[in-house]
Protein backbone atom coordinates (compact mmCIF):
# COMPACT_ATOMS: atom_id res chain seq x y z
CA UNK A 1 0.00 0.00 0.00
CA UNK A 2 1.26 3.20 -0.94
CA UNK A 3 2.57 5.01 2.16
CA UNK A 4 3.12 2.37 4.32
CA UNK A 5 5.98 2.24 6.76
CA UNK A 6 7.99 -0.74 8.28
CA UNK A 7 9.99 -1.20 11.21
CA UNK A 8 11.56 -3.97 13.03
CA UNK A 9 10.90 -3.92 16.63
CA UNK A 10 12.07 -6.09 19.44
CA UNK A 11 10.18 -8.51 21.36
CA UNK A 12 10.24 -12.00 23.14
CA UNK A 13 9.43 -13.76 20.16
CA UNK A 14 12.58 -12.32 18.45
CA UNK A 15 12.39 -9.89 16.08
CA UNK A 16 8.99 -8.79 14.35
CA UNK A 17 8.50 -6.26 11.16
CA UNK A 18 5.90 -3.96 11.53
CA UNK A 19 4.01 -2.47 8.95
CA UNK A 20 1.49 0.84 9.32
CA UNK A 21 -0.96 0.64 7.43
CA UNK A 22 -1.09 -2.88 6.79
CA UNK A 23 -1.37 -3.45 3.05
CA UNK A 24 -4.79 -4.57 2.05
CA UNK A 25 -4.17 -7.24 0.10
CA UNK A 26 -2.55 -8.75 3.21
CA UNK A 27 -5.62 -8.12 5.03
CA UNK A 28 -8.36 -9.45 3.17
CA UNK A 29 -5.72 -12.62 2.45
CA UNK A 30 -5.82 -13.10 6.33
CA UNK A 31 -9.16 -12.03 6.74
CA UNK A 32 -10.40 -15.06 4.28
CA UNK A 33 -8.23 -17.70 6.35
CA UNK A 34 -9.19 -16.86 9.65
CA UNK A 35 -12.39 -18.36 9.94
CA UNK A 36 -13.33 -16.20 12.69
CA UNK A 37 -12.93 -12.81 11.48
CA UNK A 38 -16.26 -10.81 11.71
CA UNK A 39 -18.07 -7.81 9.92
CA UNK A 40 -15.92 -5.32 12.19
CA UNK A 41 -12.20 -6.63 11.38
CA UNK A 42 -12.46 -6.00 7.69
CA UNK A 43 -11.33 -3.04 5.98
CA UNK A 44 -14.80 -1.70 5.17
CA UNK A 45 -15.10 -1.52 8.74
CA UNK A 46 -12.34 0.69 9.30
CA UNK A 47 -13.11 2.99 6.26
CA UNK A 48 -16.42 3.31 7.62
CA UNK A 49 -14.89 4.70 10.83
CA UNK A 50 -12.25 6.87 8.98
CA UNK A 51 -15.54 8.33 6.73
CA UNK A 52 -17.77 9.40 9.73
CA UNK A 53 -15.67 10.45 12.37
CA UNK A 54 -12.29 12.19 13.07
CA UNK A 55 -10.05 8.69 12.52
CA UNK A 56 -7.55 7.69 9.85
CA UNK A 57 -6.16 4.08 9.02
CA UNK A 58 -3.48 3.55 11.74
CA UNK A 59 -4.20 -0.31 11.34
CA UNK A 60 -0.83 -2.43 12.11
CA UNK A 61 0.94 -5.73 9.82
CA UNK A 62 3.11 -8.02 11.97
CA UNK A 63 5.62 -10.55 10.09
CA UNK A 64 7.35 -12.90 12.61
CA UNK A 65 10.50 -15.15 12.09
CA UNK A 66 8.51 -18.27 12.41
CA UNK A 67 6.44 -17.43 9.88
CA UNK A 68 3.21 -16.12 11.32
CA UNK A 69 1.61 -12.99 10.20
CA UNK A 70 -1.21 -11.18 12.03
CA UNK A 71 -2.80 -7.72 11.10
CA UNK A 72 -4.51 -5.54 13.65
CA UNK A 73 -7.17 -3.37 12.59
CA UNK A 74 -6.49 0.30 14.23
CA UNK A 75 -7.65 3.61 13.87
CA UNK A 76 -5.91 7.24 14.95
CA UNK A 77 -7.50 10.40 15.69
CA UNK A 78 -6.87 13.53 13.56
CA UNK A 79 -6.39 16.53 14.82
CA UNK A 80 -4.90 16.01 17.74
CA UNK A 81 -1.53 15.91 19.10
CA UNK A 82 0.14 12.38 19.29
CA UNK A 83 1.06 12.67 23.44
CA UNK A 84 -2.88 13.44 23.86
CA UNK A 85 -4.00 11.19 20.69
CA UNK A 86 -5.88 7.84 21.01
CA UNK A 87 -5.35 4.60 19.16
CA UNK A 88 -8.44 2.05 19.34
CA UNK A 89 -9.66 -0.71 17.88
CA UNK A 90 -11.74 -0.10 17.50
CA UNK A 91 -13.32 3.51 19.41
CA UNK A 92 -16.38 4.35 21.32
CA UNK A 93 -19.66 1.72 20.29
CA UNK A 94 -17.55 0.88 16.77
CA UNK A 95 -17.67 -2.51 18.41
CA UNK A 96 -15.04 -5.49 18.23
CA UNK A 97 -12.22 -5.04 16.63
CA UNK A 98 -8.71 -7.17 17.46
CA UNK A 99 -6.16 -8.99 15.70
CA UNK A 100 -7.20 -10.80 12.55
CA UNK A 101 -4.40 -14.29 12.12
CA UNK A 102 -4.04 -16.66 9.28
CA UNK A 103 -6.08 -20.14 10.71
CA UNK A 104 -7.63 -17.92 13.73
CA UNK A 105 -3.98 -19.28 15.38
CA UNK A 106 -2.49 -16.86 18.03
CA UNK A 107 0.17 -18.12 20.33
CA UNK A 108 1.45 -16.51 23.31
CA UNK A 109 4.68 -15.29 21.76
CA UNK A 110 2.71 -13.62 19.00
CA UNK A 111 0.27 -12.02 21.59
CA UNK A 112 3.04 -10.94 23.88
CA UNK A 113 4.39 -9.03 21.01
CA UNK A 114 1.45 -7.72 20.38
CA UNK A 115 0.94 -5.66 23.28
CA UNK A 116 4.57 -5.04 23.69
CA UNK A 117 4.45 -2.82 20.13
CA UNK A 118 0.88 -1.28 21.80
CA UNK A 119 2.91 -0.04 24.82
CA UNK A 120 5.47 1.93 23.08
CA UNK A 121 2.91 3.49 21.33
CA UNK A 122 3.39 7.17 21.73
CA UNK A 123 -0.66 7.64 21.90
CA UNK A 124 -1.71 8.82 25.04
CA UNK A 125 -4.45 6.08 24.86
CA UNK A 126 -4.43 2.89 22.88
CA UNK A 127 -7.20 -0.19 23.63
CA UNK A 128 -8.01 -3.26 21.44
CA UNK A 129 -11.24 -4.91 21.61
CA UNK A 130 -10.93 -8.62 21.54
CA UNK A 131 -13.02 -10.90 19.95
CA UNK A 132 -14.87 -13.88 21.61
CA UNK A 133 -13.05 -16.88 22.04
CA UNK A 134 -9.07 -16.23 23.36
CA UNK A 135 -10.25 -14.70 26.34
CA UNK A 136 -7.75 -16.71 28.58
CA UNK A 137 -4.58 -16.04 26.17
CA UNK A 138 -5.05 -11.97 26.40
CA UNK A 139 -5.58 -12.47 30.00
CA UNK A 140 -2.13 -14.06 30.66
CA UNK A 141 0.22 -11.85 28.47
CA UNK A 142 -1.76 -8.50 28.93
CA UNK A 143 1.17 -6.59 30.67
CA UNK A 144 1.24 -4.58 33.75
CA UNK A 145 -0.37 -0.88 32.70
CA UNK A 146 -3.46 -2.31 30.89
CA UNK A 147 -6.78 -2.66 32.64
CA UNK A 148 -9.39 -4.91 31.32
CA UNK A 149 -13.07 -3.53 30.55
CA UNK A 150 -15.19 -6.72 30.46
CA UNK A 151 -17.66 -7.18 27.94
CA UNK A 152 -19.79 -10.57 27.24
CA UNK A 153 -21.09 -11.32 23.66
CA UNK A 154 -24.33 -13.25 23.09
CA UNK A 155 -23.76 -15.16 20.00
CA UNK A 156 -26.22 -18.08 18.88
CA UNK A 157 -24.68 -21.23 17.23
CA UNK A 158 -26.18 -21.86 13.92
CA UNK A 159 -24.32 -25.18 13.54
CA UNK A 160 -26.92 -28.28 12.31
CA UNK A 161 -29.04 -25.39 10.19
CA UNK A 162 -32.03 -23.72 10.80
CA UNK A 163 -34.20 -26.59 11.49
CA UNK A 164 -32.03 -27.41 14.06
CA UNK A 165 -31.60 -23.94 15.57
CA UNK A 166 -35.30 -23.74 15.59
CA UNK A 167 -36.43 -26.90 16.98
CA UNK A 168 -33.00 -27.11 19.99
CA UNK A 169 -32.15 -23.40 20.70
CA UNK A 170 -34.93 -20.95 20.40
CA UNK A 171 -36.87 -20.90 23.51
CA UNK A 172 -40.71 -21.98 23.24
CA UNK A 173 -41.76 -18.48 23.95
CA UNK A 174 -39.81 -17.13 20.47
CA UNK A 175 -41.24 -20.12 19.06
CA UNK A 176 -44.55 -19.08 20.10
CA UNK A 177 -43.78 -14.90 19.23
CA UNK A 178 -43.02 -15.93 15.69
CA UNK A 179 -46.04 -17.89 14.84
CA UNK A 180 -48.25 -14.97 16.71
CA UNK A 181 -46.64 -12.62 14.32
CA UNK A 182 -47.02 -14.99 11.08
CA UNK A 183 -50.51 -14.51 11.80
CA UNK A 184 -50.60 -11.36 11.84
CA UNK A 185 -50.50 -8.90 9.05
CA UNK A 186 -47.22 -8.25 8.82
CA UNK A 187 -45.33 -7.45 5.92
CA UNK A 188 -41.44 -8.02 5.88
CA UNK A 189 -39.07 -6.41 3.21
CA UNK A 190 -35.36 -6.95 3.71
CA UNK A 191 -32.92 -4.64 1.93
CA UNK A 192 -29.47 -5.02 1.38
CA UNK A 193 -28.78 -1.69 -0.98
CA UNK A 194 -29.17 1.00 1.63
CA UNK A 195 -32.56 2.25 0.69
CA UNK A 196 -34.27 2.06 3.85
CA UNK A 197 -31.46 3.09 6.23
CA UNK A 198 -33.74 6.52 6.43
CA UNK A 199 -36.64 4.84 6.88
CA UNK A 200 -34.85 2.81 9.57
CA UNK A 201 -33.52 5.60 11.27
CA UNK A 202 -36.91 7.54 11.92
CA UNK A 203 -38.07 3.96 14.15
CA UNK A 204 -34.50 4.49 15.53
CA UNK A 205 -35.58 7.97 16.72
CA UNK A 206 -39.07 7.20 17.19
CA UNK A 207 -37.63 4.67 19.72
CA UNK A 208 -35.76 7.21 21.88
CA UNK A 209 -38.39 8.56 24.26
CA UNK A 210 -39.41 5.40 24.99
CA UNK A 211 -35.95 4.16 25.76
CA UNK A 212 -35.35 7.32 27.56
CA UNK A 213 -38.40 6.48 29.46
CA UNK A 214 -37.37 2.94 30.42
CA UNK A 215 -33.68 4.45 31.48
CA UNK A 216 -35.02 7.36 33.93
CA UNK A 217 -33.32 10.10 31.19
CA UNK A 218 -34.59 13.41 30.60
CA UNK A 219 -35.41 13.60 26.64
CA UNK A 220 -32.59 15.76 25.25
CA UNK A 221 -30.01 14.16 26.64
CA UNK A 222 -30.74 10.63 25.57
CA UNK A 223 -31.62 12.20 21.96
CA UNK A 224 -28.03 13.92 21.90
CA UNK A 225 -26.43 10.34 23.39
CA UNK A 226 -27.69 8.41 20.90
CA UNK A 227 -27.79 10.17 17.85
CA UNK A 228 -24.34 11.22 18.59
CA UNK A 229 -23.49 7.79 18.71
CA UNK A 230 -25.09 6.59 15.99
CA UNK A 231 -26.16 9.25 13.49
CA UNK A 232 -27.67 8.56 10.00
CA UNK A 233 -24.75 9.01 8.56
CA UNK A 234 -23.18 5.95 9.94
CA UNK A 235 -25.85 3.43 8.79
CA UNK A 236 -25.45 5.07 5.31
CA UNK A 237 -21.45 4.59 5.46
CA UNK A 238 -22.20 1.09 6.37
CA UNK A 239 -24.41 -0.15 3.91
CA UNK A 240 -22.92 1.64 1.17
CA UNK A 241 -19.31 0.08 2.16
CA UNK A 242 -20.53 -3.46 2.66
CA UNK A 243 -23.35 -3.66 -0.01
CA UNK A 244 -25.06 -6.74 -0.02
CA UNK A 245 -23.79 -7.38 3.01
CA UNK A 246 -25.61 -5.13 5.14
CA UNK A 247 -29.42 -6.45 5.13
CA UNK A 248 -32.29 -3.89 7.04
CA UNK A 249 -35.19 -5.94 7.94
CA UNK A 250 -38.07 -3.79 7.88
CA UNK A 251 -41.60 -4.71 9.31
CA UNK A 252 -44.62 -3.50 8.35
CA UNK A 253 -48.06 -4.04 10.11
CA UNK A 254 -51.13 -2.28 7.99
CA UNK A 255 -48.28 -0.68 5.66
CA UNK A 256 -46.48 0.85 9.07
CA UNK A 257 -43.10 0.77 9.87
CA UNK A 258 -43.73 -1.39 12.81
CA UNK A 259 -39.90 -2.91 13.84
CA UNK A 260 -36.44 -3.31 11.57
CA UNK A 261 -33.01 -4.99 12.79
CA UNK A 262 -29.99 -4.35 11.16
CA UNK A 263 -27.81 -7.54 9.88
CA UNK A 264 -24.11 -7.02 8.81
CA UNK A 265 -22.60 -10.98 7.55
CA UNK A 266 -18.64 -11.54 6.50
CA UNK A 267 -17.79 -15.21 5.71
CA UNK A 268 -19.24 -17.23 8.55
CA UNK A 269 -20.19 -14.90 11.34
CA UNK A 270 -23.50 -12.67 10.97
CA UNK A 271 -24.03 -9.94 13.22
CA UNK A 272 -27.29 -7.80 14.88
CA UNK A 273 -25.93 -4.36 14.69
CA UNK A 274 -29.04 -2.38 15.08
CA UNK A 275 -32.42 -2.78 16.08
CA UNK A 276 -35.49 -0.13 16.39
CA UNK A 277 -39.52 -0.24 16.79
CA UNK A 278 -42.54 1.19 17.27
CA UNK A 279 -43.58 -0.60 20.54
CA UNK A 280 -47.47 0.15 20.08
CA UNK A 281 -46.78 -1.64 16.81
CA UNK A 282 -44.31 -3.97 17.07
CA UNK A 283 -44.74 -5.62 20.75
CA UNK A 284 -48.16 -6.55 20.23
CA UNK A 285 -47.66 -8.73 16.91
CA UNK A 286 -44.24 -9.90 18.15
CA UNK A 287 -42.56 -8.18 15.31
CA UNK A 288 -39.06 -8.47 16.34
CA UNK A 289 -39.11 -12.23 17.13
CA UNK A 290 -40.35 -12.75 13.36
CA UNK A 291 -37.52 -10.17 12.02
CA UNK A 292 -35.26 -12.15 13.80
CA UNK A 293 -35.98 -15.65 12.98
CA UNK A 294 -35.98 -14.76 9.77
CA UNK A 295 -32.37 -13.29 9.66
CA UNK A 296 -30.80 -16.04 11.47
CA UNK A 297 -32.74 -18.08 8.21
CA UNK A 298 -30.94 -16.11 5.91
CA UNK A 299 -27.79 -16.51 7.73
CA UNK A 300 -27.86 -20.14 7.85
CA UNK A 301 -29.04 -20.76 4.29
CA UNK A 302 -25.45 -18.51 3.72
CA UNK A 303 -23.69 -20.93 5.66
CA UNK A 304 -23.04 -18.77 8.65
CA UNK A 305 -22.40 -20.71 11.67
CA UNK A 306 -22.94 -17.79 13.93
CA UNK A 307 -25.44 -15.39 14.53
CA UNK A 308 -23.98 -12.65 16.86
CA UNK A 309 -26.41 -10.58 19.15
CA UNK A 310 -23.87 -7.87 20.48
CA UNK A 311 -23.09 -7.22 23.89
CA UNK A 312 -25.46 -6.22 27.13
CA UNK A 313 -25.77 -5.65 30.71
CA UNK A 314 -26.49 -9.05 33.41
CA UNK A 315 -30.32 -8.77 34.43
CA UNK A 316 -31.80 -6.32 31.21
CA UNK A 317 -34.79 -6.87 29.18
CA UNK A 318 -32.04 -6.87 26.32
CA UNK A 319 -30.14 -9.59 27.72
CA UNK A 320 -33.19 -11.85 28.38
CA UNK A 321 -34.67 -11.04 24.96
CA UNK A 322 -30.98 -12.26 23.59
CA UNK A 323 -30.97 -15.45 25.78
CA UNK A 324 -34.53 -16.27 24.80
CA UNK A 325 -32.83 -17.44 21.33
CA UNK A 326 -30.27 -19.74 22.73
CA UNK A 327 -27.53 -17.40 22.48
CA UNK A 328 -24.72 -18.31 24.61
CA UNK A 329 -22.18 -16.15 26.74
CA UNK A 330 -18.75 -15.49 25.81
CA UNK A 331 -16.10 -13.14 27.29
CA UNK A 332 -15.11 -10.43 24.66
CA UNK A 333 -12.22 -8.19 26.75
CA UNK A 334 -11.55 -4.87 26.36
CA UNK A 335 -8.26 -4.00 27.08
CA UNK A 336 -6.61 0.17 27.01
CA UNK A 337 -3.85 1.78 28.48
CA UNK A 338 -3.71 5.35 29.28
CA UNK A 339 -0.38 7.46 29.92
CA UNK A 340 -2.76 9.84 31.37
CA UNK A 341 -6.28 8.82 32.64
CA UNK A 342 -8.09 11.06 30.82
CA UNK A 343 -10.96 8.98 30.29
CA UNK A 344 -10.84 8.45 34.44
CA UNK A 345 -12.38 11.73 34.79
CA UNK A 346 -15.31 11.27 31.88
CA UNK A 347 -16.57 7.81 33.16
CA UNK A 348 -16.53 9.95 36.60
CA UNK A 349 -18.73 12.31 35.18
CA UNK A 350 -20.97 9.98 33.56
CA UNK A 351 -21.80 8.08 36.26
CA UNK A 352 -22.34 11.37 38.74
CA UNK A 353 -24.77 11.88 36.10
CA UNK A 354 -26.39 8.38 35.96
CA UNK A 355 -26.83 8.51 39.91
CA UNK A 356 -27.92 11.94 39.16
CA UNK A 357 -30.66 10.62 37.46
CA UNK A 358 -31.53 7.59 38.78
CA UNK A 359 -30.21 5.75 35.34
CA UNK A 360 -31.63 2.37 34.34
CA UNK A 361 -30.28 0.46 31.77
CA UNK A 362 -32.22 -1.81 30.06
Amino acid sequence: MSGSAALLIDTHAGPVRVTTPAPRETWWELAERDPNTQVTQIPEWLDSICATGPYRDASRFYEFENGQQLVLPLVSRRRRPRRLGEEESWPGEWGIGGPVVRESVVGSAEAEALFADLARRPANRVGVWFRPGNDGLWRRTAPEGFRLDPHTAHVLDLEGGFNTVWERRFHQGVRRGVRQAERCDIEVEVDRTGRLAPEFYRLFELSIPRWAGQQNEPLALARWRRTRVFPLQRLETVAARLGEHCAIYMARHAGEPAAAIVVLRHGNHALYWRGAMNRELAHPIRANHLLHRLAIEDACAAGCLRYDMGTSREGTTLRRFKDSFGTESTSSPRYFRERLPTSVPRRGLWWAVRRAIRFKPV
